[in-house]
């Protein structure tokens, strides 16, 4: 790192050059840690690094991480990120993360116990669906969530049935590491409120939801709104050792802070290696099947969402890449873009890519995967169309759900994410939803929305993104109808119950 990229936060001294306050924006995702660099007053980002990190996919439903080899990387970006920069001063961290990631550790050291479960492991299916219609019912209310083995608690259970020691804590991502940075064993209130174990009332633990999935209050972490006093880190920070974490919010939820902070009425996507559809609400209300209540931050009030997750969309992306190009090293995006361009449709081919059951609206583990419609004629580049279409038509199925309980009025539809770079991707959903479809290019939206919240948190007024691209719808409304209900069929069949339409 340059010597003139000063990491000390306070007042400057005299006679030194003008420097430029920044805020370092950490985002732990599935694929990647990243780093980005923006301008204190204004977020805009200045540099930006990222390290890839490995997902160890050991068997059905069985998905874990390193998180040390997370934090390792998110430091390492850090430090790349500001290597290139010089005259700055690094006011304050914002930290981001994937969601419903569960860490146990070692409450004396901070050290990993076994693996990080991921967000998409689903080993605990069997024991959550042995929970009767009342428990789920209750689940729901306090929570905002439907029961589901993605969600954090089931897995904080199975860490802590397999941690073999006493002297042990257990939280979600953004709470381990914020513990080994500062020391403080502390959780943000947006990512607690995927666990299954927050009320969203209250903004705390729940003591009946305590009881009822087995974990104890005194192995959780405190929790914090999204623009508390998160701690100093410490020397084994590195290059932010004593800079002060200010910001913290779940990868979805600052991509929508994003999005206009998250104005009531704007609903998004983003599209990464699974979707989270998510829209501001006035207020908070009842809860509706298929999609889910979230606590998207808390700041001097709560701010609630409505929210779909869908389990796999650049997932089944990358599957169809694999079996395009097996050995090769390209981006599965790019592989599937260049081959779905070669068609003018995917000609009856449809993929429902429940490689480990379905999310929103359906909540449904027992779905199979299914690619369907295929003919002699059928070519590479129709399957890479249908895997497209597959995320287009996944994210239509939990739109309409949100505007069926009458949570939005849909006039556009914002998306980000990796997806989002694909030409393609955006008209096949400008088509099925039957509205323009805005894209915000920004590729790392998320550091953006939490380093924006943290520079409000220092006094200023960043403002928010403007989308680059607007996507007009193409089809008329039967056609839309038409496609629509083809792939609810298939969807049927996925789950095995396939009735006329």
């Amino acid at each position: 790192m340059s010597p003139d990229c000063l990491t000390l936060v306070g007042e400057l001294r005299e006679g030194t050059a003008p420097v430029t306050p920044v805020i370092v924006a950490l985002d732990a995702g599935t694929s990647s840690a990243k780093a980005l660099v923006c301008e204190a007053s204004t977020g805009s980002v200045l540099a930006r690094a990222s390290v890839p990190v490995a997902l160890d996919v050991r068997g059905p439903g069985e998905v874990e991480q390193d998180a040390e080899e997370i934090l390792q990387a998110l430091l390492s970006a850090a430090h790349h990120a500001l290597s290139g920069l010089r005259d700055c001063v690094v006011q304050a961290v914002a930290l981001t993360n994937q969601r419903e990631s569960v860490v146990a550790w070692q409450r004396s050291t901070g050290e990993p116990i076994g693996p990080m479960l991921s967000w998409q492991d689903s080993r605990t299916s069997e024991a959550v669906a042995s929970w009767d219609g009342s428990s789920r019912a209750q689940v729901k209310a306090l929570t905002g969530l439907t029961l589901d083995a993605m969600y954090s608690a089931p897995k904080m259970r199975w860490l802590l049935d397999h941690a073999g020691r006493d002297d042990v804590m257990v939280g979600t991502l953004e709470s381990w590491i914020i513990a080994r940075l500062t020391g403080e064993a502390v959780a943000e209130a947006g990512n607690a409120s995927r666990t299954m174990l927050l009320s969203l009332q209250t903004g705390d633990w729940d003591d009946g939801l305590l009881d009822a999935f087995g974990v104890s209050r005194d192995v959780l972490p405190q929790v914090r709104h999204s623009n508390a006093d998160f701690g100093r880190i410490r020397a084994e920070g590195q290059s932010l050792a004593g800079v002060p974490i200010v910001a913290v919010l779940a990868d979805s939820h600052a991509s929508l802070f994003a999005h206009h902070a998250g104005a009531v009425g704007v609903a998004k996507a983003t599209l990464g290696t699974g979707t989270s559809v998510m829209a501001a609400l006035a207020e908070l209300g009842t809860p509706c099947e298929g999609v889910d209540t979230t606590l998207a931050w808390w700041l001097d009030q709560p701010t609630y969402a409505l929210e779909g997750n869908i389990l796999a969309t650049g997932q089944a992306i990358d599957w169809v890449a694999g079996l395009l190009e097996p050995a090769s090293t390209r981006p599965g995006g790019v592989v599937v873009a260049e081959a779905a361009a070669s068609v003018d449709g995917s000609h009856g081919v449809t993929l429902v890519p429940a490689f480990t059951g379905l999310g929103a609206p359906h909540w449904d583990r027992g779905a199979v995967a299914l690619l369907s419609g295929m003919t002699a004629a059928t070519s590479t580049g129709h399957v890479a169309r249908a895997a497209l279409e597959s995320v287009a038509h996944q994210v239509a199925d939990v739109v309409e759900s949100m505007v069926a309980v009458g949570a939005i009025d849909l006039h556009e539809f914002r998306v980000d994410g990796g997806g989002s770079s694909s030409d393609l991707l955006l008209q096949s959903q400008a088509d099925l939803l039957g509205v323009p479809v805005v894209r915000v290019r920004e590729p790392e939206l998320s550091a953006v929305g939490v380093a924006r919240l943290a520079s409000i948190r220092l006094g200023h007024d960043p403002g928010s993104i403007d989308g680059d691209t607007s996507v007009a719808p193409g089809w008329p409304a039967d056609r839309r109808e038409r496609e629509r209900n083809a792939w609810k069929r298939e969807v049927d069949r996925a789950r095995m119950r396939i009735e006329e339409r």
